[in-house]
């Protein structure tokens, strides 16, 4: 019973394509920004860090007296703007020290494992995926809820294991 819901995904289907790789801060960032992309934040969190410092070079105009509100204010647009590497580096924190990943892709769905877990993911967790250059970023169904499966291309054992990922994805996942 070690790896059953392995067993489930690989008896399951004909085509099987697989992935290892070491995740990194940034295949997470990667992730974040593309969740953040199609969900329309990434406008929204520069329009803060422009209104934020624009606010920051109003009150220098006033002086030594609102050294300490500029200050804030720019503090505050750092922030904002550092919001996804933030996460990306708690993250990473979180996954980094469970070695590496394998990941298998079949039609019933995607099994990751690394030395300590395994996770079986069914296709209806996803709502759709977006390819970026070096990456493949799974989003979920339910937007409110940060979960994305960022997977690297470099984990794969070559173009032809790309062209049969994509195939996959195609059968089951809408490009968004």
């Amino acid at each position: 019973m070690d790896h059953q819901g392995r067993d489930m995904i690989e008896d399951s289907g004909t085509d099987v394509v697989e992935l290892a790789y070491r995740p990194t801060r940034t295949d997470i960032l990667q992730g974040i920004q593309v969740r953040a992309r199609v969900r329309g934040l990434a406008p929204v969190r520069w329009m803060f860090v422009v209104l934020l410092a624009g606010f920051a070079a109003f009150t220098a105009l006033a002086g030594a007296d609102a050294a300490v509100l500029t200050g804030l204010l720019l503090l505050t647009a750092a922030l904002v703007w550092g919001t996804p590497r933030i996460q990306a580096g708690q993250v990473f924190r979180a996954v980094s020290w469970q070695g590496e990943y394998r990941v298998t892709v079949t039609d019933a769905g995607i099994t990751v494992e690394n030395e300590y877990t395994t996770v079986v993911q069914r296709w209806t967790l996803f709502r759709g995926y977006r390819e970026t250059p070096e990456h493949v970023v799974l989003l979920s169904r339910d937007p409110g809820l940060p979960v994305v499966q960022v997977e690297p291309k470099r984990g794969l054992g070559g173009e032809e294991d790309l062209r049969r990922l994509r195939v996959l994805l195609d059968r089951h996942l809408a490009r968004v």
